[in-house]
């Protein structure tokens, strides 16, 4: 073979360069070839072009440059480049799932080299073994190639080796050796100027973070890394993969599948990494799995299984093939076939030691409870079980799922319902690990049917007090805990103002008939980065305590509070007052979704059409939509309303309901709250000292905003914004802690995006976001624009929208439309609840009045219909 020419350091810089800045490194090496270089550095050259098309996701291009690189080096007798060449050829194979070819090359490359060449040979051999999933076998490689790379004092490719151990740590389970792997990495790569290693540290941070369950600070270091990534103008399908992962366990599968689904696209379409494509199908099954969509996961799985299958990555295939059977099972009971498969891949993941382990024995005995295959059903609960007393939070609240359903299964209801209590202590614990209250609310899906068990056992054993706890500890809780306060950022506050300048450009253009594009995709691009920001904000101290039933009898008094809890499609009322609370049984959701869409019809009708003809025929329908409304809804609890005030807790798809529709509750005082104890603490909502009233009146409305100028006489000294006064600035720092804020402008409901439900003012659409900068919401605030009570149910049973942002703030009452009304049959509607309210009446007991004081007109009746009280003051 001749002498090993030693590799000079302008050809090792090529190298590296690669890691650090790719393009500059794609045009070094064409410069190269462009001369006339010896067969040496021409196969350096080659091997950098080589390089650069892999980690761009061109395999076919990649493969032929290392096959040329190859062929020079051989030619130019180095046995040491020859090995270089033959391990990254290696990689590039198994990333191109040719697995036998690829790793024939790196033990031809073993064999080949030497010393410190040997050791980073052997790394990336243990890399490919890492993507294979063969991870002991990778740790082998790497306690050999470590202490050599330090030795050498090879700051780059030891930081390489730390975070191939790192990543392996994790798939073994071992997280906080990861972290420290990573950490050590990181802090080698910032030493250098590999600013391609330097992100990828960051992005592995990102992933440690994720798994020790500390999601807003994976989030933001996942954003950094990729910023850093487009900087450099480098593909990473593996981000997407993890970030995937993390916006999974924050609860938000959609954005999942459509990052994993945007990324499948990108890397078939560069015909790149097929490693990448299996590993991205997986991550998309299982967001579409969360989703609720069973069969584009089983397709997805199956197609990842096949791949990987092909690829002869078996730790991978059995994750592929647990999710087959978890998406088979979804849509239906499971046979002995998918028992046998199930069992046969958990099997397998306890031997690979993988953390799914938990999940597939929990899926096992849920198809062996549901074949009353009692004693296979026990084996693998009791495995689930193990689970909950380590790992991440969801892990962990998967194994008390685990304990709940092996103690539900041995008729043991007390342990049961200890099991169900601990693991919703673990999800409540992470999610106030979460800053932002969309991942709060979104993040109490994980624990829905826990509460459900529960809930089941309360009903079957006839328990009313404990039915309303459990029913308490999954609905609004993310309305009962307080605020966490994001530090003032600049840039937020900047992106928010240039938002509503753009929005109003963009109304402005849709008024005059035009269309434009860049600005509507520029509003796209504000949105997602205030959102991003908000989702890495940490969380705060607070906690997430239910009301207990004595306190809450002891506070309703005479009152009735009725909370409706759903369990398997079938209603159940609570009434809770006069120190008791009964249960009675209602009807179906299914059937009360179907009525309740089709008044919020009707009262829409009524709203855009007050000169039709048949206005008379459509009230009509919307009087008898209320009557069996009130059969579904409420069944026989309208016998035990008592004479007091009814406080209506409905479950979060209800919250839609026109209540006041419901022939016992039409002349009733009656207020709705999102959960009995988001109720209590409104009623033990301080209110402020002073009586500052803020009137605000926005642009746009058919009334002009009527209401104001005599709201103006009945609350002299009022502070009043309109006429182009009424900007976002001005009217946040004027209802700061007010008593009473009346905002009569346009509002928008984004069921798209429900933090960005937004009240248009004059500078543009006041949002959630912006509310949420309060330090501390009006005490009392009145809403008469069209659905700004609209909410949006997500998690468990929680809510989003403009009126839930305010409960937690402080406000103790509001006063809402919860579908689109008319401008001017709302003005007479806001003066008669004015005249209660400054008569000193509550939001509910002003509604009341103002509601059996509108007109015989049925578009007067109907507006009045529109509007709900929330809250408790």
């Amino acid at each position: 073979m001749g002498m090993r020419p030693v590799l000079s350091t302008r050809s090792d810089d090529l190298l590296q360069l690669v890691f650090a800045r790719p393009t500059e490194a794609l045009r070094r090496a064409h410069a190269v070839l462009s001369g006339s270089p010896t067969p040496f550095h021409a196969s350096i050259a080659r091997q950098a072009i080589g390089l650069v098309e892999r980690d761009f996701g061109h395999l076919g291009s990649a493969v032929t440059e290392l096959r040329r690189a190859l062929a020079l080096a051989r030619k130019s007798g180095s046995s040491e480049r020859q090995a270089d060449v033959l391990a990254t050829l290696g990689i590039a194979l198994v990333h191109g799932g040719r697995t036998v070819a690829g790793l024939a090359s790196l033990d031809d490359a073993v064999t080949l080299s030497a010393g410190t060449c040997a050791a980073r040979v052997g790394l990336r051999r243990a890399g490919a073994l890492w993507v294979l999933g063969r991870h002991e076998d990778a740790l082998v490689d790497l306690r050999s190639v470590v202490p050599v790379l330090r030795r050498a004092k090879d700051t780059v490719w030891t930081g390489r080796a730390l975070t191939l151990r790192g990543h392996v740590q994790l798939a073994l389970g071992s997280v906080d050796r990861a972290e420290a792997d990573f950490t050590a990495a990181a802090s080698l790569f910032d030493r250098t100027e590999q600013h391609h290693d330097s992100a990828v540290a960051l992005h592995n941070l990102g992933l440690s973070a994720f798994r020790s369950g500390d999601l807003p600070v994976a989030l933001g270091r996942l954003a950094r890394a990729g910023r850093r990534y487009r900087g450099l103008a480098t593909p990473m399908p593996e981000l997407a993969a993890d970030r995937c992962a993390v916006l999974l366990a924050a609860g938000l599968a959609h954005e999942a599948l459509a990052e994993a689904d945007t990324a499948i696209a990108e890397v078939s379409h560069r015909r790149g990494q097929h490693t990448r494509r299996a590993e991205l199908l997986l991550a998309a099954g299982r967001a579409a799995l969360a989703c609720g969509d069973p069969a584009t996961a089983l397709a997805r799985a199956t197609e990842a299984t096949r791949l990987f299958t092909a690829q002869r990555r078996e730790w991978w295939r059995c994750h592929a093939q647990l999710l087959v059977s978890q998406a088979r099972f979804a849509v239906g009971a499971g046979t002995d076939r998918d028992l046998t498969l199930a069992a046969r891949t958990a099997a397998r993941l306890d031997a690979l030691r993988a953390p799914d382990r938990v999940p597939a024995h929990l899926l096992a005995g849920r198809i062996a409870l549901a074949l009353c295959r009692l004693d296979d059903a026990r084996a693998h609960l009791r495995a689930a079980a193990a689970g909950r007393a380590r790992g991440p939070a969801v892990t962990r609240a998967e194994g008390w799922l685990g304990y709940a359903l092996l103690a539900n299964a041995d008729g043991d209801t007390r342990t049961m319902l200890v099991a169900c209590r601990r693991g919703l202590d673990v999800l409540d614990e992470h999610r106030m690990a979460f800053g932002a209250s969309e991942l709060r609310a979104r993040a109490t899906a994980s624990g829905a049917e826990l509460a459900e068990l529960a809930q089941r056992a309360c009903l079957h054993g006839a328990l009313p007090r404990q039915l309303l706890l459990w029913s308490e500890r999954r609905r609004a809780t993310a309305c009962a805990v307080p605020v966490v306060r994001p530090r003032t950022d600049p840039r937020n506050r900047r992106d928010l103002t240039a938002l509503r300048e753009i929005a109003s450009r963009l109304e402005q253009a849709r008024a005059d008939g035009t269309v434009l594009p860049v600005l509507a995709a520029r509003s796209v691009h504000l949105e997602q980065r205030i959102r991003q920001r908000t989702l890495h904000l940490a969380g705060g101290p607070g906690s997430a305590r239910t009301a207990e039933s004595r306190a809450l009898l002891d506070e309703l008094g005479a009152d009735r509070l009725l909370e409706i809890v759903a369990v398997d499609d079938r209603l159940h009322v609570l009434v809770c007052g006069a120190g008791k609370v009964r249960r009675v049984a209602a009807g179906r959701i299914s059937v009360a979704d179907t009525d309740i869409e089709a008044a919020r019809w009707l009262l829409r009708r009524l709203a855009y059409a007050p000169g039709a003809a048949n206005v008379g025929d459509l009230f009509a329908r919307l009087e008898a939509l209320g009557r069996r409304l009130q059969s579904t809804l409420l069944g026989p609890a309208t016998d035990q309303l008592g004479d007091g005030v009814v406080v209506v807790v409905p479950p979060g798809r209800l919250h839609a309901v026109p209540w006041a529709l419901l022939p016992r509750l039409r002349d009733r005082v009656h207020t709705v709250a999102p959960s009995a104890t988001a109720w209590l603490n409104a009623r033990h909502a301080p209110a402020p000292p002073r009586d500052d009233v803020v009137l605000v009146r926005g642009p746009g409305l058919s009334s002009q905003g009527a209401e104001i100028s005599t709201l103006m006489e009945v609350y002299r000294g009022a502070l009043v914004l309109r006429d182009g006064g009424a900007t976002a600035p001005e009217v946040l720092a004027a209802i700061d802690g007010s008593s009473l804020a009346h905002i009569a402008a346009h509002g928008r409901f984004r069921a798209d995006s429900p933090m960005f439900s937004s009240i248009r003012l004059d500078d543009g659409p006041l949002t959630v976001y912006d509310f949420e900068q309060l330090r501390r919401a009006p005490y009392r605030v009145v809403l008469p624009s069209c659905d700004s009570g609209t909410l949006h149910p997500v998690g468990a049973d929680e809510l989003l929208g403009l009126t839930t942002a305010l409960l937690p703030l402080g406000t103790a009452g509001i006063v809402a439309s919860i579908v689109p009304v008319n401008d001017a049959a709302t003005v007479p509607l806001m003066l008669d609840l004015h005249a209660a309210v400054s008569a000193g009446a509550t939001m509910a007991e002003s509604l009341a009045s103002a509601r059996n004081q509108a007109a015989a007109n049925p578009v007067h009746q109907a507006t009045a219909l529109s509007f709900v009280a929330l809250g408790a003051a």
